[in-house]
């Protein structure tokens, strides 16, 4: 028996071709500029086009909070989480108070410019039972 945690895969069921994800906000430009700048994703989606993250204008409505809203970059190692905290730090954003799971996990949390939490952690999700 490998002590490698075997790969997930994506279910047979549902043959998707790319997987977008939507936030809406109320500070459009600035959250733009955030994911685009601070962060680094390129403007059309990330490398290879099957996974895009698209920022829609929301008016003046202002995000309701509560809740658990984050996006999660499962990095490969402390080194990249490190790399991507002084990116971050470059462009004048400061971690924020985070959940204890983050904390005893090896994550760093960011807010973007609607509030909303970017986490950065330092290891490779692997769902259970995979």
């Amino acid at each position: 028996m490998s002590a490698e945690p075997r790969q997930a895969r994506w279910p047979a069921h549902l043959p998707a071709g790319a997987l977008r994800v939507v936030r809406w906000s109320a500070r459009y430009e600035e959250t733009v500029a955030f994911y685009r700048d601070a962060i680094g994703l390129p403007i059309l989606g990330l490398p290879g086009g099957p996974v895009h993250l698209e920022i829609v204008r929301a008016g003046q409505a202002p995000y309701p909070g509560g809740g658990l809203d984050q996006l999660v970059f499962y990095l490969p190692d402390a080194g990249a989480r490190e790399q991507m905290q002084a990116r971050l730090a470059a462009a004048g954003a400061r971690p924020v108070a985070q959940i204890g799971y983050w904390q005893a996990n090896g994550g760093v949390t960011y807010q973007d410019p609607d509030g909303r939490e970017v986490v950065f952690a330092s290891w490779i999700y692997v769902p259970p039972g995979s």
